[in-house]
């Protein structure tokens, strides 16, 4: 059986053999608790964490200490979210973050308010992007931490992080920002951005599923984080729990890789997107969502007139990988509630797919996803007039 073209590449993406090259050693021979100071294996796994901080660390301008190993976004961005609202009680009890941040954010939004948090959910422009008046006009005097995301899973936009963080530091409110989606494809500089907590994952540029970090500011200001989990003191007190040593040098590599052809790859992955783009237009009523050029290179959501959403992502089932959305709601029947935040239609909405274009994919896959994405598009109208 052929294997359909991948183009999800939002969703996850496939180990790079360079960086399951790096992590080897550390199954195998070099396999020592990083956290077992008296002996030579532990003192090699301890390195090898050590350079991977640091390579991290490098990548967004900020300091090894900085770096909260855990594993992945989604508990990064609850240690976030919930060690900061336990941390500053004192302080305030009001959130701020946006309709169309990823569930990993929301969820814990929801749990925070259940406890007596306060919660402002941004609106959105058409485009996706917040309006920074709306953040700023938000703020309050009990305000403790504004979450934003970097780049949207679903539809790609890049939310201004310099304006934002500045608006935070002014008011003197902590700024988070879940860049699962951007490290490595955007330049991101926390010290510019003020950026003072970012949730970070390995899998979504080619490194290993099950490791990611919380990058934590130690001074102007210096975060305080009251821990989620207990039970060894390791990272600092903040995450307990036997580090992942090949998981993380493979983290710090597919970090390295990405930095190093930042620039000349996310100009193939636009050029590719932009191929794609054109070829789909020649279909009447295909809309896109989002910015047409603050956004993520390889993504490219789209929805479909007169198309059931369902039904097209079967259709493509097969011959082309692709999802109507985020890939931990997608299986649910309710419209994406990003593409209702922009505007769309609940039936746009649900005719929806997210092309993610990726490191392995060529233009002649390219040009075969979109010329499948269109007959199936022009089949299933036929089909629906047939039947009416």
């Amino acid at each position: 059986m052929q294997r359909p073209i991948y183009l999800d590449y939002q969703a996850t993406t496939p180990l790079d053999e360079r960086v399951l090259e790096a992590m080897l050693p550390y199954f195998r021979t070099a396999f020592g608790n990083p956290a077992s100071v008296n002996h030579f294996y532990g003192w090699e796994a301890e390195a090898a964490v050590k350079s991977a901080r640091e390579a991290i660390a490098t990548a967004m301008h900020a300091s090894p200490e900085e770096i909260v190993f855990t594993s992945g976004a989604t508990e990064a961005n609850n240690l976030a979210l919930k060690g900061v609202a336990e941390a500053y009680l004192h302080k305030g009890r009001h959130i701020i973050t946006a309709h169309t941040e990823h569930n990993a954010v929301l969820d814990p939004c929801a749990y925070l308010a259940s406890l007596g948090f306060e919660i402002t959910y941004l609106p959105v422009q058409p485009d996706g992007l917040i309006d920074p008046q709306d953040l700023e006009s938000a703020i309050r005097a009990d305000t403790i931490l504004v979450s934003i995301m970097a780049a949207n899973n679903e539809i790609g936009v890049l939310q201004p992080l310099a304006t934002i963080g500045d608006i935070c530091h002014r008011h003197q409110v902590l700024f988070h920002t879940d860049a699962a989606q951007a490290i490595g494809k955007i330049p991101l500089d926390v010290m510019d951005m003020h950026i003072d907590l970012m949730s970070l994952t390995a899998h979504k540029i080619y490194g290993p599923k099950g490791v990611g970090a919380l990058y934590v500011r130690r001074r102007n200001p210096r975060v305080q984080l009251a821990p989620q989990l207990h039970g060894g003191g390791h990272e600092r007190g903040l995450r307990s729990g036997t580090l992942a040593t090949p998981q993380i040098v493979g983290f710090a590599t597919a970090i390295a890789i990405a930095i190093e052809s930042q620039s000349s790859e996310q100009k193939r992955m636009l050029d590719l997107r932009q191929r794609l783009w054109t070829q789909l237009q020649q279909v009447d009523g295909i809309h896109l969502n989002g910015h047409a050029t603050q956004r993520l290179a390889g993504n490219l959501n789209i929805s479909v007139e007169g198309v059931d959403g369902a039904a097209l992502i079967i259709g493509l089932n097969g011959r082309i990988a692709v999802s109507s959305g985020a890939a931990c709601s997608s299986t649910k029947n309710s419209p994406s509630h990003v593409l209702m935040a922009l505007g769309r239609s609940e039936e746009l909405a649900h005719a929806s797919i997210r092309f993610g274009i990726g490191r392995f994919n060529t233009t002649e896959e390219i040009d075969l996803a979109a010329q499948t994405a269109i007959a199936t598009i022009q089949s299933l109208r036929q089909a629906k007039i047939l039947n009416s």
